[in-house]
């Protein structure tokens, strides 16, 4: 197997799948925690924007991983 697809004990991560799904997840929350304000429900308003930074903090780690992978040289697909 070669070294750069990843093991059994230490898997390959699919950095730029993950990116696109805590963008979507990023996308939805926030609309929501909007949409939720504008309708008075206040709790949900406050949980969604909380999740919605969660995926802020996920997104710049990502971009972070992504960027040391290119800096290695590896090219990778959306699910890779």
């Amino acid at each position: 197997m070669d070294e750069k697809s990843g093991t059994h004990d230490h898997p390959r991560s699919a950095l730029n799948l993950r990116l696109f799904l805590a963008s979507f997840g990023l996308v939805v929350c926030a609309a929501l925690a909007i949409l939720s304000a504008w309708a008075g429900i206040t709790a949900l308003a406050v949980s969604l924007a909380v999740l919605a930074a969660v995926a802020v903090v996920d997104i710049v780690v990502l971009g972070i991983r992504i960027a040391r992978r290119r800096r290695g040289g590896e090219q990778h697909t959306l699910f890779e």
